[in-house]
């Protein structure tokens, strides 16, 4: 709300960081439709392979972790669920179908980001409805003490609050007083400090950046998980969402590191999307590539455990056999034994 509010009449200037990230995406934008038109076998093996690695890691960001090797049963299939945790990885898969499914067609609205929530958190009581008591971001020191963070919207303002973030949101897109991808960054921002829900609200808020990309006809998050790219960068996530957020209620806040750490994220994943479907015109197998993939961003020694969390929608098998293949030519070598060996690349 305070940050849209600053941004709904326009804006004079922007950082110059800012218009380059504008730059980079517009221009991966503009190359979209050539890809996508590409290889569809290789994009059905991306989707899936984003939809599992979203689902895990949004809620892994929240500290909330399942069993690797159920991740395929719960993501995909429809055998019972052990825990709230599976309830919640599989909540938020149903919620990223939705959102693929229906794209630009599924309005950004109050029901809609309720029902995102409702979905993401299962069975549990309060599932669909904004928070009714207070609560604040409480960040714990190395010495076990406490500290609020950050002071959140009020429960009794939080519906007028929500209704305020969301108008403004249309009127920066209907009337383009700001560029778009600054007023759904500006969005994401303001909807985390207003803090609607008693929980879920990081997970959510990826939600919606996802549905926003799709109004502004950012496809990317459909093959490139935006989710694991804010995990890798989680570090960097919490701290310009702490600059970022800093006289928020008075408005007297800076946005700019937090606007840029979205423009980041989406310039990343478009970067690795034209990376993927550049590389391996003959691909031996869609997991293969995969695994090809994430063996290239290591550049210190790993194990199969390392490639596993980056691929967990393969198996360890599959893993294995890559290895021993990409051995025997001599691309990799093992520098120990057993199932904890680390490899490493030869550059060759």
């Amino acid at each position: 709300m305070m940050t849209l509010k600053k941004f709904i009449s326009g804006l004079d200037t922007i950082p110059v960081t800012t218009s380059w990230y504008l730059t980079d995406i517009s221009e991966a934008k503009g190359r979209q439709d050539l890809y996508t038109r590409q290889s569809p076998q290789r994009l059905k093996a991306l989707k899936e392979h984003a939809l599992v690695e979203s689902a895990v890691s949004s809620n892994r960001i929240e500290g909330i972790e399942v069993d690797r090797k159920r991740i395929g049963t719960i993501i995909f299939g429809k055998a019972l669920l052990h825990d709230r945790s599976e309830e919640e990885v599989r909540g938020y898969r149903e919620a990223l179908n939705l959102i693929h499914d229906k794209g630009s067609a599924l309005p950004l609205t109050e029901d809609c980001i309720r029902e995102l929530y409702r979905l993401t958190r299962g069975e549990i009581w309060d599932a669909g409805k904004f928070k009714e008591k207070d609560s604040d971001i409480i960040e714990k020191r190395p010495d076990g003490t406490s500290i609020i963070r950050f002071q959140t919207v009020p429960a009794d303002k939080t519906p007028f609050c929500m209704g305020k973030v969301i108008d403004s949101w249309n009127v920066c897109v209907r009337d383009a007083t700001v560029h778009p991808l600054i007023a759904m960054a500006a969005f994401n921002l303001d909807f985390l400090c207003i803090h609607p829900f008693r929980d879920g609200n990081g997970r959510v808020s990826r939600l919606l950046m996802l549905l926003q990309c799709y109004h502004l006809r950012i496809e990317v998050g459909r093959y490139i998980s935006i989710e694991r790219l804010i995990e890798q960068n989680k570090e960097r996530y919490y701290e310009t969402l702490k600059l970022s957020s800093a006289s928020w209620h008075v408005g007297k806040h800076d946005p700019w590191p937090y606007i840029n750490f979205i423009c980041f994220i989406l310039k990343s994943a478009y970067k690795e999307f034209e990376e993927r479907l550049g590389r391996l015109p003959q691909p031996r197998g869609e997991k293969t590539a995969i695994v090809n993939d994430a063996l290239r961003s290591f550049s210190r020694d790993f194990s199969v455990a390392d490639i596993s969390r980056k691929c967990p929608g393969v198996g360890i098998d599959m893993i294995r056999r890559v290895l021993k293949d990409l051995q025997a030519q001599g691309v990799v070598e093992c520098l120990g034994r057993g199932r904890n060996a680390k490899w490493k690349n030869t550059g060759n």
